[in-house]
């Protein structure tokens, strides 16, 4: 049959066999392709464990390394131990490097944390915890006569309506020059949302801020405890951190 007839002739096609039915117990037939994989893996491990047992049987009884000393192994994991015994300069060095970069990241988070308070304003009074006195703007007059009638909207040239405001108290020329435009319950909302996100990032960076400044308060104490000289502790200072005196030592 010549090559170009050859293709026209129908053929069956050769599907291969799928598992029977009374061995679906058994799971999936196993193909060759999985057989091969499957074949492969364990001639791998095979070869890995004779080599394995080869290097044990020519091993030299008297030979030793120091990791005989500094590894072991935990729960059946090899694991290395660190030399603890590092030089008294090197532990000075690491945490004067350290004692830097807290010294750098404090910085940083207190130049964001004045950008932070300096774009608030104000705080109303429902944010102000309730041990914390509410603020009151005091004025002095000449007579009594002036104080019974004295008029805070006049004198604040405000509306009467903004006088009991601690914050955001225009005047009535800027009342009358700003284009206010009424806004809608969401717009409004947003702007609240805005403001407490605000407020409590102050609130976060003030805490974060107490954190380092104790942190670059211990690694300064640990790094003056490595210098010679005799010390006293003396109790414990703001941060619940003890605190040391060193005895007057006289120098030659």
């Amino acid at each position: 049959m010549s090559a170009s007839l050859r293709n026209v002739v129908q053929r069956r096609n050769h599907k291969e066999r799928g598992q029977l039915a009374h061995r679906q117990k058994y799971g999936l037939l196993e193909k060759k392709k999985d057989y091969k994989l499957r074949a492969k893996d364990y001639h791998f491990k095979e070869d890995r464990i004779k080599a394995l047992k080869t290097r044990a049987a020519f091993r030299n009884p008297d030979e030793f390394y120091f990791k005989m000393v500094n590894a072991k192994t935990k729960n059946g994991v090899h694991a290395a131990e660190r030399n603890a015994a590092l030089p008294p300069e090197m532990v000075q060095l690491m945490k004067s490097q350290d004692k830097n970069y807290i010294k750098f990241q404090r910085d940083r988070s207190k130049k964001k944390l004045e950008k932070l308070q300096e774009s608030i304003h104000f705080v109303p009074d429902d944010e102000l915890e309730q041990d914390e006195p509410t603020p009151k703007h005091t004025l002095f007059v000449d007579s009594e006569k002036e104080m019974r009638t004295f008029d805070p909207a006049k004198h604040f040239d405000t509306l009467p309506e903004l006088v009991g405001r601690t914050f955001n108290r225009p005047r009535r020329e800027t009342l009358r020059q700003a284009a206010f435009q009424p806004r809608d319950e969401e717009e409004i909302k947003a702007v609240e949302r805005a403001h407490d996100q605000r407020f409590r990032e102050v609130l976060s960076r003030e805490e974060r801020e107490v954190q380092l400044s104790k942190t670059e308060h211990e690694l300064r104490l640990q790094h003056a405890l490595q210098a010679k000289g005799r010390k006293v502790n003396v109790g414990t200072d703001a941060y619940g951190l003890p605190k040391y005196k060193w005895k007057n030592d006289r120098k030659r």
